[in-house]
């Protein structure tokens, strides 16, 4: 099988999230107690042994190279290949590429160096656990110019509303590709591509003046392309919002849809040396999902505590999310409430949100 090249564009990711985009992208949100979205998608590559991988970002990626470093947790901390974070660059005059074809026009030597022959590309919106190496040998069996790998979803929700659609022949081929909201085949933002074909299409839709790969070149497919569909039928989540990130979030303390994200391989994250959670006397905990580093001392029930957050004795903790280091004083009550990292709620303070529609509070607030 010959090597996979990676690219993971955030170009058209947008920030959707409210206070928990405020300060960073959406691929830098923090999920599952410990781990960030992008984590997944990394991990997915990293799975199918792919080395080289380019990250296309414009816009509040500061958190993002923090919690990515040098790519060590995903084996991409190499003297050769790795990880490489690609803004765009804007020192060329004579430049007329737009949108996403900007990064692959100004970035043409990764692609050029690398030695992968096949171009995976994802974002992070939809957090799978596809196998890659399945999409890869999928696409030269159909012979495939482009293979687009999407879920068919039993029950449509809010969070579909804005997911590109698929129609699909009998034997596999794409045969059209839309936004109609009754369709159920849900496109995960990953597909596959040769590498030539992948960079002949990218000359193409810039010398048209193009400004999205995608749309220019695989939904209006000027070229004639092949293009089939992969079904995926694994865990599937699409976060595109606080609404649903939060109903995701709290679906993970069903242990079926824990097990369903988690088991069989490895999510990788950025490492942090912690001790184990310390649970007081009074603790009570009740079905909930706690990172390690926190302490305990009052009452937590159906909530995520991500690393190092501190519940003082008498505070209670309900349907709640709570990031790294926030401190919940004594007597507090935080119930269906999101609360981004480091935020300090003073003793007797009570916020209460909505099932549906949690009330979110941003970082470094002292409430």
């Amino acid at each position: 099988m010959s090597r996979l090249i990676g690219v993971i564009n955030l170009d058209h990711e947008l920030d959707q999230l409210k206070e928990l985009t405020y300060f960073r992208c959406g691929a830098a949100v923090p999920f599952a107690s410990r781990y960030r979205l992008i984590d997944f998608t990394l991990s997915n590559m990293m799975h199918a042994g792919v080395h080289d991988i380019a990250l296309f970002i414009r816009r509040k990626y500061r958190s993002l190279l923090d919690h990515l470093g040098e790519g060590r947790p995903w084996d991409l901390d190499r003297r050769r290949g790795g990880l490489f974070i690609l803004p765009p660059d804007w020192n060329d005059p004579t430049d007329g590429s737009r949108g996403d074809l900007q990064h692959v026009h100004n970035n043409l030597d990764f692609f050029h160096r690398s030695a992968g022959q096949t171009v995976v590309h994802a974002g992070t919106q939809h957090v799978n656990k596809v196998n890659i190496e399945d999409v890869h040998r999928y696409h030269r069996e159909k012979n495939a110019d482009v293979t687009l790998v999407y879920k068919a979803t039993e029950q449509l929700e809010a969070e579909h509303a804005s997911c590109v659609r698929l129609e699909i022949a009998e034997d596999g081929r794409v045969t059209g590709i839309h936004q109609e909201q009754d369709h159920h085949n849900i496109y995960l933002e990953m597909f596959v591509m040769d590498k030539s074909l992948y960079l002949d299409q990218v000359k193409h839709c810039i010398a048209h003046q193009d400004s999205h790969f995608f749309r220019d070149a695989i939904q209006k497919n000027p070229s004639g392309l092949r293009i089939y569909a992969y079904p995926y039928e694994g865990y599937h989540a699409v976060i595109n919002s606080v609404e649903s990130y939060y109903k995701n979030s709290m679906k993970l303390l069903d242990q079926q849809q824990y097990q369903a994200l988690f088991q069989n391989q490895l999510v990788h994250t950025k490492i942090k040396y912690e001790a184990p959670t310390r649970y007081t006397h009074s603790a009570e905990v009740d079905h909930s999902l706690v990172a390690n580093g926190c302490t305990i001392g009052g009452k937590v029930e159906n909530s995520i505590l991500f690393r190092g957050v501190r519940i003082e004795e008498g505070a209670w903790v309900s349907n709640s999310i709570i990031m790294q280091k926030c401190t919940i004083r004594k007597g507090a009550i935080v119930q269906n409430v999101i609360l981004d990292k480091d935020v300090q709620l003073s003793p007797e303070r009570t916020l209460i949100g909505d099932s549906k529609v949690p009330y979110v509070i941003a970082k470094n607030s002292v409430i």
